[in-house]
């Protein structure tokens, strides 16, 4: 069963007020282990970066006028996430993004029953504590000290590590260091990954393949 981590970095806190996405991110996994397969883009929104979103992920409204703009990216972003599951970290703040991005120029939406909410399994299994992805990285001890701004191709890193340790997974682990960070913003990322992985079990991947069924039954929204 093949899945994508997928994350967004935006100009701001929604699309309804007119803010855009910079930077989309998805890793592709097979039973959670890297395929090696990437999509990784920085957009140009077309509008200003805000000094709060800036703080945050450190792209600038003069280094993003130079990327390729949403519509430009789009048929590759939806032929790379097709008849996939997608698995996001608070869900609902990126689809808005995306389906407003895509509904804008007339492209297929994201379906949400494809869709796992990773913060929906944490709360679900840690209730009443914060689940946020910062909060559940120094609980499962992962190490944080890579994310010095927010990073789309980092966090998509981070979230499945978090994602496997929710399912009380073993983890097979990526090997990127601060330079390799930077390379992953080339056509070349997916070469940065570290080859040597460790086997899941059949067990586990059934496991797996279980939870996935159920959790997209449900609906998240």
């Amino acid at each position: 069963m093949s899945e994508i981590f997928l994350d967004t970095e935006t100009t701001g806190l929604s699309f309804k007020d007119g803010h855009r996405v910079v930077e989309i991110a998805c890793v592709e996994t097979k039973d959670l282990i890297p395929t090696n397969n990437v999509f990784h883009k920085l957009i140009n929104p077309k509008r200003n970066i805000p000094d709060d979103a800036f703080k945050i992920h450190g792209f600038s409204e003069e280094f993003l006028s130079g990327k390729e703009t949403f519509d430009q990216i789009a048929d590759e972003f939806l032929e790379f996430i097709k008849d996939k599951t997608l698995i996001i970290h608070n869900a609902n703040f990126d689809l808005e993004f995306l389906n407003g991005e895509l509904g804008a120029i007339k492209k297929q939406l994201i379906d949400k029953t494809k869709v796992i909410d990773s913060l929906k399994v944490a709360r679900d299994k840690f209730p009443g504590t914060s689940n946020s992805l910062d909060a559940l990285c120094k609980r499962f001890n992962i190490d944080l000290s890579r994310r010095t701004k927010h990073n789309a191709l980092l966090d998509c890193e981070l979230l499945r590590e978090v994602y496997i340790n929710l399912l009380d997974a073993r983890e097979p682990k990526f090997n990127l260091s601060s330079s390799d960070q930077d390379s992953f913003k080339t056509k070349n990322a997916a070469k940065i990954y570290n080859k040597k992985i460790l086997e899941i079990s059949k067990v586990e991947i059934e496991g797996h393949e279980k939870f996935l069924k159920s959790e997209l039954k449900k609906n998240f929204y």
